[in-house]
């Protein structure tokens, strides 16, 4: 799991059920989503944070998955329960008594459980890092729980003493200062130990993880031969337990950033040329972060076709509710950063994971796991629970983790970023959408009905026409029968759209059975500047100069660099130190306070690195804003805010930078506005 938000417009919708659709008056046009069925869904929420009481709800919709077998994997990653549980909270079944939550799993069509294990996730004086404190003690309980509910189990070795991702790859206290070929012999001897405890204990183990989300590297090595030799130790040690135990254990090696298709393919064939032995290859896969499941079919099919693997979702999710249920916040609120066609609804959330699901049997695909799905808050939002959090490891991270991870963790523990995408309300009763996993065989009809009605949005510049849509969209939980109906604006309060200057506005409409909609019409600022987030294939009007004999910068297609649009400015090396600027002349501006700004990330920056925005004038240095990246989509706005121009006098805008060799990031955005006279 990873990413970022992206800023969207901020939309106001009141209908009798609603969510995202968008118009113009000559400018971006944007998608958000709010419904009065999520309107519903938090106000009852807001009910069982005081009362206790389970949120209601009514069964989904699910369209049955053409040829899916019963043995496509229906899995649940699940490794944070035994800490919430340690910390007070409950799980229920769908009558509404208490149950094993592994019980309410298997019930509902859960065929696989996946369990995360750290090496050492403590402090030396016993202190649990959090995110579930998953040692293999952890993984022994909660595995012989799922056994017992007849589901197999999936162990993932992530070979760290807390979170491997992208982000992060940090080798267990355990293994520091060792070479590379010392670690495999520890990962190896680990790798045995472990899972000999765990088939020992009576845990139904059908997989290992050889790793999680390695990308980028694995236990602090990140060349590919140390890689390799890592993930050939984890896989023999697998092998021989498999060998002793009589039993097909499949080895599972998973990465994620499945939108990068050429950097999966150059790992899938680093594989083969190193002949690492695995069986599955696994992808972590966020439709809201990852791209479409068009390009997750692409990746997967070039990886069994190519390289003759399976190939399995071993990390998806969606959201039930934009609502935040233990007060720190959510990853991902569906709100802003919605899939188009999907609402942050219980309905939309099992609609999200049958898509995905039919999506990957379609091309042959083995399964897929939900991510978290029942790790569901240990207090209310409005509560103070960082002493469980600390205690019990049911948060994120415990602040004990900067023992161990300092620049991440050790600053930003705390909470659950994932409740409102568990499979289970926030007072861990199971949701309809859950039963998803049991449906997609043989589907579930139920009485048609609204999921949501996309909001309606439209900006446009000073001086532009407002022009709204003529119908509004209705989406149901059968996705077939949607529709769009006609609305009838208030003419009066469109009329009193003033567009000669910025500001923010609301439209009421009326649907033709008598419901209520309402627009959001943002009138923005003209931007000045020429292709402003380099969406338009024609860069001329850019200059980019730098030192050396090799360019560090080129216009990256890949949406989740850029700050909006698909296209960024990106920047890196991996030879050299990088020096270099880019900027545009702009000529005719009328006299006036102007506003400059850009958006910027990246990262691994030194810190003598030197990034700035700047002015310059008829030839001359006005003005300059120093600024510095931090980490991947952590979004920085520096900003000249007093930038003088006369008539007759030629602007040039830009951003330079001298930075280290290694650091990386993107530009995005640039936006010159008139402020004033």
């Amino acid at each position: 799991m990873k990413k970022s938000s992206r800023k969207l417009l901020a939309l106001c919708l009141s209908a009798s059920l609603c969510a995202p659709l968008f118009f113009g008056c000559g400018t971006n046009e944007k998608k958000t989503i709010s419904t009065e069925a999520v309107a519903e869904t938090e106000s009852s929420e807001s009910v069982q944070k005081e009362t206790g009481q389970a949120v209601e709800q009514t069964d989904v919709f699910v369209e049955p998955v053409d040829g899916i077998s019963d043995d496509f994997i229906r899995g649940m990653d699940a490794s944070a329960v035994l800490s919430v549980e340690n910390s007070g909270a409950k799980y229920y079944g769908y009558d509404g008594t208490e149950q094993d939550v592994f019980k309410t799993l298997a019930e509902s069509g859960v065929n696989y459980i996946r369990l995360r294990v750290w090496n050492d996730p403590y402090d030396e004086n016993g202190n649990g890092y959090g995110g579930g404190n998953n040692d293999v003690a952890a993984a022994i309980t909660l595995g012989k729980r799922a056994t017992q509910y007849g589901m197999k189990v999936c162990i993932d070795f992530h070979y760290s003493d807390f979170w491997a991702d992208p982000k992060r790859q940090h080798a267990p206290k355990a293994w520091e200062g060792m070479t590379a070929d010392e670690k495999a012999d520890a990962l190896y001897d680990f790798t045995k130990e472990s899972l000999t405890g765990i088939l020992d204990a009576g845990v139904d183990v059908g997989m290992v993880q050889v790793g999680n989300e390695i990308n980028n590297g694995m236990s602090d090595e990140t060349e590919t031969d140390s890689v390799m030799k890592l993930l050939t130790a984890g896989s023999k040690a697998v092998r021989e337990i498999s060998s002793d135990y009589g039993k097909d254990i499949q080895i599972v090696l998973h990465y994620t950033n499945i939108e990068d298709n050429d950097g999966i393919d150059t790992i899938a064939s680093n594989l083969k040329e190193y002949k690492v032995d695995y069986d599955i290859f696994g992808l972590s896969y966020y439709p809201f972060w990852d791209g479409t499941n068009e390009n997750m079919q692409t990746v997967a099919k070039n990886i069994m076709e190519n390289y003759g693997k399976k190939v399995m979702i071993a990390e998806t999710s969606y959201c039930y509710t934009s609502e935040d249920g233990d007060g720190f916040g959510n990853s991902f609120d569906g709100i802003e950063d919605a899939v188009e066609g999907y609402a942050p609804t219980v309905q939309s959330q099992a609609a999200m994971i049958r898509d995905i699901c039919a999506a990957a049997n379609e091309v042959g695909v083995i399964g897929m796991f939900y991510w978290e799905g029942t790790w569901i808050p240990v207090g209310s939002a409005g509560a103070d629970n960082s002493d469980l959090w600390e205690k019990y490891g049911s948060g994120w991270a415990s602040s004990y983790s900067a023992d161990y991870d300092p620049d991440d963790a050790g600053l930003y523990y705390g909470g659950c970023s994932w409740d409102n995408q568990a499979l289970f309300d926030f007072t861990g009763h199971p949701l309809a959408s859950l039963n998803v996993f049991r449906y997609l065989k043989d589907g579930n009809s139920v009485p048609l009905a609204v999921d949501f009605i996309p909001e309606i949005s439209v900006t446009c510049n000073v001086g532009d026409e407002v022009v709204l849509s003529e119908k509004a969209e209705i989406v149901y939980n059968d996705r077939s029968a949607n529709t769009e109906v006609p609305v009838t604006w208030d003419e009066t309060q469109l009329a009193a759209i003033n567009t000669e200057k910025a500001g923010s506005y609301k439209v009421d409409g009326t649907l033709e059975d008598g419901s209520k909609v309402t627009a959001a019409v943002e009138v923005e600022m003209i931007n000045y500047v020429v292709n402003p987030g380099f969406e338009e294939e024609d860069t001329s009007m850019w200059s980019i100069s730098y030192e050396g004999t090799a360019n560090p910068t080129d216009y990256q297609v890949k949406e989740d660099d850029a700050y909006s649009g698909e296209v960024a400015l990106h920047f890196w090396s991996g030879d050299s130190d990088m020096d270099f600027s880019v900027e545009q002349t702009l000529e005719d501006l009328e006299a006036g306070t102007y506003q400059l700004s850009v958006y910027a990330q990246g990262g691994d920056m030194s810190d003598d690195s030197d990034l700035e925005l700047y002015a310059v004038v008829n030839g001359e240095e006005v003005q300059a804003v120093p600024f510095m990246v931090t980490t991947w989509t952590d979004w920085k706005l520096p900003t000249i805010k007093d930038l003088k121009i006369a008539d007759g006098d030629m602007l040039t805008i830009g951003v330079r930078m001298k930075c280290n060799v290694g650091s990386w990031g993107t530009l995005d955005d640039f936006t010159l506005i008139r402020i004033g006279d």
